[in-house]
């Protein structure tokens, strides 16, 4: 089964529609859609490794852009917030953001922005809390980009290898992880 999938996303990310496609998951992941845009950045630069960074830019703008549609929700449309970070499992996402800016500050969105946490989270949340849109841009821009730049650069130069020992031990490194997300999952429930 996983083969199958693996394939099928590799032949996709060598087509000719994979940039339009990893636009618009890059955007929508940022304020509503729970598929990362990692899942097609990794086999387009494994596809297309001379394409890296234009697609990590692409991935980079995509998602800022996203993020601002996440901001906007949560400033403007509250309910709609409210409602999005409830059905992502984080009812409290506003107090629990709040109270980390208040500890944490500016290393909030810093941190998340970079992890393989749901930026949606901290797009809504920083809309609620009216968390300055400014420093939520420029950290947007930071992290967003650092996270798929190191990716890109990862993939671009040890992409083979890793694709090598992907594909021959593939359902092990699947569940492996499966297990990390839902270990992320668990971590943020027991913090939040």
């Amino acid at each position: 089964m996983f083969r199958k999938l693996y394939d099928w996303v590799m032949s996709l990310a060598g087509s000719r529609h994979a940039p339009a496609g990893l636009f618009a998951v890059s955007f929508a992941e940022s304020s509503f859609f729970p598929i990362p845009p990692d899942v097609m950045l990794a086999p387009m630069v494994l596809a297309r490794p001379d394409r890296a960074y234009r697609l990590a830019a692409l991935c980079t703008l995509a998602s800022v852009l996203g993020g601002m549609l996440g901001y906007a929700i949560g400033f403007y449309l509250q309910g709609l917030g409210h409602w999005l970070l409830a059905l992502l499992g984080h009812a409290d996402g506003e107090a629990a953001f709040r109270h980390w800016f208040d500890q944490w500050g500016l290393w909030v969105i810093l941190i998340k922005g970079l992890t393989p946490i749901p930026y949606k989270l901290v797009t809504i949340a920083s809309g609620l809390a009216h968390f300055s849109f400014v420093t939520f841009m420029w950290a947007s821009v930071v992290t967003r980009g650092a996270r798929f730049f190191l990716t890109a650069t990862l993939l671009k130069y040890y992409g083979p290898a890793v694709q090598e020992e992907f594909e021959k031990r593939m359902t092990l490194y699947t569940m492996i992880l499966l297990g990390l997300i839902v270990a992320a999952v668990a971590a943020l429930k027991v913090l939040g």
